[in-house]
């Protein structure tokens, strides 16, 4: 499951519904949206939404 989720109030909070049950153990990876702010310009890329897909592409870990 992969989705984005707001820093709020110390808190991180899914932007959609979770499928989840009470007490489930889950693992999170986070890639800051600013990611791509500090890489635009940096490789031959100005798309920062392609940038952005690309840093979170699961097959480049």
């Amino acid at each position: 499951m992969r989705m984005k989720a707001i820093y709020k109030d110390n808190v991180l909070k899914p932007l959609k519904k979770l499928d989840l049950r009470e007490g489930e153990m889950v693992e999170i990876s986070m890639i800051p949206t600013s990611l791509a702010k500090r890489f635009q310009g940096t490789i031959k890329l100005s798309d920062r939404n392609l940038i952005e897909e690309i840093a979170e592409c699961d097959d480049l870990v």
